[in-house]
């Protein structure tokens, strides 16, 4: 009879020690999944940041885009208007013309003689164009 009665406390004693270990193993599972709950929870708050920042973001790009629309009608007949103001205006002719003159490779002399510009206003507008290039 005590053969019987240490196999059955022996196999007691072995559950209770595999009981104890399954015990550990689930305490060990649940403080892991507790910490990944944590680090997902800290992941959608940084979700929800990086999208109310896109946002902004996209809203300001937005704003840029009309206000460059607005800029780009207001403009875009600049070029047009100014070369009225120039083809109305003679003096200033005479200034694009030598412009064109100095591209072509026209020596101070040359601007004085065909534009009616002083020695003073062929140099300095020889020295800005030669300064372009």
């Amino acid at each position: 009879m005590w053969p019987v009665v240490l196999g059955i406390s022996a196999v007691c004693l072995g559950n209770c020690v595999a009981l104890y270990m399954l015990w550990r193993k689930k305490q060990h599972l649940e403080a892991l999944q507790h910490k990944q709950e944590k680090q997902i929870e800290q992941q959608r708050n940084a979700i929800k940041s990086i999208s109310r920042r896109l946002e902004s973001y996209l809203t300001g790009s937005m704003r840029m885009g009309e206000e460059l629309h607005e800029l780009q009608k207001n403009l875009g007949p600049l070029p047009e208007k100014i070369l009225r103001m120039e083809q109305n205006d003679p003096s200033s002719l005479s200034f694009t013309q030598a412009a064109r003159l100095i591209g072509l490779g026209a020596s101070t002399e040359d601007l004085k003689q065909s534009c009616g510009l002083s020695q003073s206003e062929a140099e300095l507008l020889q020295r800005m164009h030669s300064k372009r290039k």
